[in-house]
């Protein structure tokens, strides 16, 4: 990275006067640690030059000269080739800013920035991007221009990264790590991890591209494959029973929470957003004429976009039950506090070992509805649609082996007949 430079006086004549002469500029910080005006003057030049310094990667600057400095009275500024400090400065700054609404020393830290503000403009949850971003791309692309990647880079950077532990929750400050990869499914879960975040660099490396900042994207392209088969999952969901037993041994306030996911399939951090003003309930006629409630929750921010999902008649009375008579936050801890980000894991792990099941996480819930909806005959579009997916992709890859009936039914319903009648008495060839 970029080390930390001396800011030095070099915006009078007299300042720089007193400045030594000799090879090495003085400098000035216009972005700390990637843009840098520099003065230099050789001994026995009467004038010094200015020259601009761009941070590019690697320990890495590129310099070019910008023009004499005014420091000679016989060879006053003229604005083009002898500039003052102001107007060395403001060379420099239409340089490195923006050429036309165009970036043309975009770094990697400067795209995720971009990005993430515009996932939080349009409404997206941007927690996980950040902590991803923080963690597994700053540290190692945060400082190289976005222009001047190579997809042999970019490859070495994702090997790493799967080959690395997993760093979890800070105490004292101090980052901490699980042990490294060991076993294949340890090693093609790590492989799976560094495919998230490859796809949420890609993500931001595209948006700067459409933005009109970078002018191809020939790195992270075709060339710049994820790795294979990481993404074939082992979900695990509850049966019926365990999730009754899941819920009974969770605690007061964390039980209402539990009862949620496993109603609606939603995501944690979807359900600490709901207010009680999300929950509606309407009447809807049936065929046979009679009228029954039917509810939904509208989720207003989610990974994808908003959605309303819909609730059997055992969520909507749930629901309906936790909701009467209260405002604001649909739930809270025990003291009304919201649930801030990671506050499941811990009481999750230890209602499953309460209830004598095998550790899980809270996004269990989720899967546990998408599986029983699925088994149960649910079309995969209405599955889909009702976890916030923007097509059956997802559905089809994590439950559509669930789903051999949905399958059998729509080949059988779908596939070409053609009407061929075998004969009544075949005799075989010799």
């Amino acid at each position: 990275m970029a080390g930390i430079v001396q800011h030095s006086n070099i915006g009078s004549p007299t300042g720089r006067e007193k400045l030594k002469t000799g090879r090495q500029p003085h400098w000035q910080a216009l972005v700390p640690g990637k843009v840098h005006l520099g003065w230099q003057r050789w001994k026995g030049d009467a004038a010094g030059r200015w020259v601009l310094r761009r941070y590019i990667g690697s320990a890495r600057y590129r310099t070019e000269t910008l023009g004499r400095a005014d420091d000679d009275a016989e060879h006053p500024a003229d604005g083009k080739n002898v500039l003052t400090y102001m107007q060395a400065k403001a060379a420099a700054e239409a340089k490195v800013a923006t050429n036309g609404g165009k970036i043309e020393r975009l770094t990697v830290r400067d795209a995720m920035a971009r990005y993430i503000d515009f996932k939080r403009s349009s409404g997206q949850p941007v927690d996980d991007l950040k902590s991803r971003n923080e963690v597994r791309i700053l540290p190692e692309l945060g400082d190289l221009v976005v222009s001047e990647l190579s997809a042999d880079d970019l490859r070495k950077w994702l090997a790493t990264m799967a080959e690395s532990p997993v760093q979890y929750r800070p105490k004292a400050g101090k980052p901490q790590y699980r042990p490294a990869p060991k076993n294949d499914e340890e090693k093609r879960r790590r492989q799976a991890s560094a495919n998230r975040v490859l796809n949420i660099l890609k993500a931001a490396l595209n948006h700067a591209f459409d933005e009109g900042h970078v002018s191809n994207r020939d790195a992270w392209g075709r060339r710049l494959k994820p790795f294979k088969k990481a993404d074939a999952a082992r979900l695990r969901y509850f049966t019926i029973a365990e999730a009754k037993r899941v819920i009974n041994a969770c605690g007061a306030d964390f039980r209402p929470l539990v009862r949620a996911a496993l109603e609606s399939g939603c995501r944690y951090g979807e359900l600490t957003r709901l207010e009680v003003a999300d929950f509606h309930v309407a009447k809807q006629q049936q065929k046979n004429g009679t009228a029954v409630d039917v509810g939904t929750l509208t989720i207003r921010q989610s990974k994808t976009e908003p959605r309303a999902v819909v609730l059997t008649d055992e969520g909507t009375a749930f629901f309906r039950e936790h909701c009467a008579g209260r405002t604001g936050l649909m739930f809270t801890h025990g003291n009304g506090k919201p649930w801030q980000k990671s506050e499941q894991a811990r009481p999750m792990r230890a209602a499953c070992e309460h209830a004598k099941i095998k550790p899980a996480g809270f996004h269990q819930l989720r899967h546990t509805w998408a599986s029983h909806a699925v088994m149960n005959g649910m079309p995969l579009m209405v599955v889909a649609r009702n976890l916030g997916h923007v097509d059956t992709k997802m559905v089809q890859k994590h439950y559509g082996h669930l789903a051999p009936s949905f399958i059998t039914e729509a080949i059988r319903t779908s596939a070409p007949v053609y009407g061929i009648k075998e004969p009544k008495k075949v005799v075989p060839l010799g």
